[in-house]
Order: structure tokens, then C-alpha cells, then sequence
């Protein structure tokens, strides 16, 4: 009996905090550079919060869009700082993407994806080149959405959202950052990748490294 989609995105926010925790110092070093130097712990704590409130969830019966609202509640009552309300305002947008589904399709992956995308800049005023996690989130969504379009392969899908991910963080060494702490060091910010572009491609990484 194959597992329901809710279990699966269960699945995924568990892959998520798992790839989180393992880059946390990694993270934490690339924001000691232009930030607070506490995105990695941040982060850890959001993800753990979102596993340990999915974790109460009875997965066979909950819906993939229950399951969005619950880890964009957790998130946000674990996380309280910008990032906080950024990642939750993306899972509740994808939430309302998912609401009457019941299978993770590619279309329904794409409507997931654009949907945190979304949110994320609805909720930070950003846009691409501003140096954030929109760098990856942004151009993932718009992969996904070009592949659906050209009727990709699952795999294909989810390398052609990995690739976009991988390149817009690698790009934002090459900007100069306009929002949050980092926007203070300017033309200094320059040579350094973003951490929450960083972030974001390493979960975009977990989420396509569990699709059959």
C-alpha cells in the first residue's frame, strides 16, 4: 500500500530539518559573515518544531494541505525572528495551493513550490538580486513551472528544480545585499553567498532527493 501524500510531505519536512541539521555550522559561519551568525540555529529550531508538531498529526487520515498549515504553525511559534514569518507564510500559501488534493502530482509539486516562492516575497518585500533566499525559491519555482509546461519526467522535474536552487544560491556571492543585516555591509557583502539562499537550496535538495 503506498504511503498517503500527507505522510510523504511528512516525510519531506523530516528530510528537511535532517539536511538543516547537518549544515547548521556551515550556516551559522556563512551569517557570521554578513549577519547575526545564528541562521544555522535558527533554522534547526524551526524544522525541529515542524517535525515535532507533525509528529501529533494522524498522517493517514490528514490532508496535504493539513499538513502545510501545521508546519507553517510550528515554524512560526518556534521561530519568531524575519524568518520565522517568511517560512510560515510560505507553507500557509501552500497550504491553500494544496487544499483539496489528495496526490503529489508534478503539477501539484509546481503549485507548491510557486506558492512558498510566493509567499516568501509577498511577506519580505524582496525580489530576485536582493540577495536572499528569493535568489533560490524564485527560480525553482519558475524551473518547475517550465517543466511541468514541457511535460518533464518526475526525475527530469526535479533536477531541472535542484539545478535552478543550486544556481541562485551560488549567485548570490555575486550581489550586493539590499535587505536585512546584510544590506548594512553594502558593496562588503560582495564574495559572500547568502545563508538563507544557502538554506534554501539545501532544503530544495531534500525535497528532490525523496521524489521516486
Amino acid at each position: 500500500m503506498s504511503e498517503t501524500a500527507a505522510r510523504t510531505l511528512a516525510r519531506m519536512f523530516e528530510r528537511m530539518s535532517e539536511v538543516i541539521e547537518a549544515e547548521k555550522d556551515h550556516l551559522s559561519e556563512l551569517d557570521g559573515a554578513i549577519g547575526d551568525g545564528d541562521h544555522g540555529i535558527t533554522m534547526s529550531i524551526g524544522f525541529k518544531a515542524v517535525t515535532t508538531a507533525l509528529a501529533g498529526m494522524n498522517l493517514e487520515t490528514a490532508s496535504p494541505s493539513d499538513v502545510m498549515s501545521t508546519a507553517a504553525s510550528g515554524f512560526l511559534d518556534a521561530v519568531g525572528a524575519s524568518t520565522g514569518p517568511l517560512y510560515a507564510t510560505g507553507f500557509r500559501r501552500a497550504a491553500q495551493a494544496l487544499a483539496g488534493r489528495d496526490t503529489l502530482d508534478l503539477p501539484a509539486c509546481r503549485d507548491m513550490l510557486t506558492a512558498i516562492s510566493e509567499g516568501i516575497r509577498d511577506r519580505g518585500k524582496a525580489q530576485r538580486g536582493d540577495k536572499t533566499m528569493l535568489d533560490v525559491w524564485l527560480p525553482a519555482a519558475e524551473a518547475a513551472t517550465v517543466a511541468v509546461a514541457n511535460n518533464l519526467s518526475r526525475p527530469a522535474f526535479w533536477k531541472a528544480v535542484e539545478t535552478a536552487a543550486e544556481n541562485g544560491a551560488a549567485a548570490t556571492a555575486t550581489m550586493i545585499a539590499t535587505k536585512g543585516r546584510a544590506a548594512r555591509l553594502r558593496e562588503r557583502s560582495l564574495g559572500h553567498a547568502d545563508p538563507g539562499a544557502v538554506s534554501a537550496a539545501a532544503l530544495i535538495k531534500a525535497i528532490a532527493s525523496l521524489q521516486p
